[in-house]
């Protein structure tokens, strides 16, 4: 079965090369999405009160198997923003402690450092990995120079938002735990882009999107902990789970400080497997691989114009379904934006990054040669 955009609710008008922002939900997911949203309304104590503990946990089991790891390891949460903020907010650091970035990192998670490092006192090293990237050794061997002995913790994109980039985290999760740093990673993106075995990783932390590239809905993100982290995890929210009035119990603390911290509609939560088995049942590693070339055409015969090159080299494992292209000539990028979705219909991110003008193309299961096709033809327009 070939997947098309009218197996999703986007709007036909648009030609949507961002689906890395937000995502896209299948009409099949969404459906049932909807459905237990109805479950919910027709007996609203019953679900939430009673079959809510063990839905909850056959979700988690679901994401579990998909993800390569234990399912009490594993809480679901709405947002990667929200899984950070739970993680920093636990951890306890001290004055004159060093956390390590990149300067590739999401700007909302960086906020996140900056504010609890204000609060108590420790540094925030933003490690520069210099542009143009040209292999995954370079940003290895780039950003461990930022290690030192007042390095506490390492978080990283595995997937960055800006630059689309691939970080090689396996290696640097290795060099952490030699080390007796703990790793933090983002991986936002990572879900459904890539193969991910959470086991085999070995971070201490990895927050990941469902919503994004495995096509879940709004509100589907995911926290996992090593098993030797859990006991410092703290709510965000304190609710039923914690202390000596509470009412729920979903198999450990971690878990019960965690997955509720509230009344509140946990359909996305449940719609998770649904969106793991539509990807099954359709070959997706087939399709990630399509989407893969398709992108690579798109940023050869865009490079091939003028002012306008592909960001990094092909072959090298540096990016999956996102990539980006560079304006190199002097332009107004809201004045760019605007015309595309404007003038052409066209949603794709036009942003600067450290000097850089990028273009982020990304090519999801409902993109064709026709989206690229009408893609070039307007950046030949407006800038070549």
């Amino acid at each position: 079965m070939s997947i098309s955009k009218s197996d999703f609710l986007l709007n036909p008008e648009i030609t949507f090369l961002n689906h890395g922002s937000y995502g896209a939900t299948p009409k099949k997911v969404f459906n049932e999405y909807q459905e237990w949203q109805r479950r919910l309304e027709f007996q609203p104590v019953e679900f939430i009160a009673r079959a809510y503990p063990n839905l909850i946990a056959q979700a988690r089991q679901s994401l579990a198997t998909y993800l390569n790891s234990d399912k009490d390891d594993l809480v679901y949460i709405q947002s990667p923003t929200y899984g950070v903020n739970l993680v920093v907010h636990s951890l306890n650091l001290q004055k004159n402690d060093e956390v390590l970035v990149s300067n590739h990192e999401y700007g909302a998670c960086l906020n996140t450092w900056e504010y609890h490092s204000q609060k108590q006192g420790y540094k925030i090293i933003e490690q520069e990995i210099s542009w143009p990237v040209t292999n995954s050794e370079q940003i290895l061997e780039e950003f461990w120079q930022g290690v030192n002995e007042n390095t506490k913790v390492i978080f990283i994109s595995h997937i960055c938002s800006a630059t689309a980039l691939t970080m090689p985290v396996e290696a640097i999760v290795k060099r952490a735990k030699a080390a007796g740093i703990i790793s933090i990673i983002d991986g936002a993106h990572a879900p459904s882009q890539i193969d991910l075995d959470l086991k085999d990783l070995g971070a201490d932390f990895y927050i990941g999107a469902c919503h994004k590239w495995l096509c879940a809905p709004k509100g589907s993100s995911f926290l996992y902990v090593a098993p030797k982290m859990q006991d410092m995890i703290e709510p965000l929210v304190v609710s039923w789970g914690w202390g000596s009035h509470s009412r729920m119990d979903y198999g450990s603390q971690m878990l019960n400080n965690t997955q509720y911290t509230g009344t509140r509609d946990f359909s996305e939560y449940l719609a998770v497997s649904t969106a793991i088995d539509f990807q099954k049942q359709n070959n997706w590693s087939e399709i990630r691989a399509n989407c893969h070339t398709l992108l690579d055409q798109a940023l050869d015969r865009a490079d091939k114009l003028e002012n306008i090159k592909r960001a990094y080299p092909k072959g090298k494992g540096l990016y999956q379904q996102m990539g980006l292209l560079e304006i190199v000539s002097d332009v107004d990028l809201d004045e760019i934006k605007a015309k595309l979705y404007d003038d052409y219909k066209i949603e794709i991110p036009v942003h600067e990054w450290n000097g850089h003008n990028f273009i982020r193309i990304s090519v999801q299961a409902y993109n064709n040669k026709k989206d690229i096709d009408i893609l070039i033809a307007a950046l030949k327009e407006l800038i070549g």
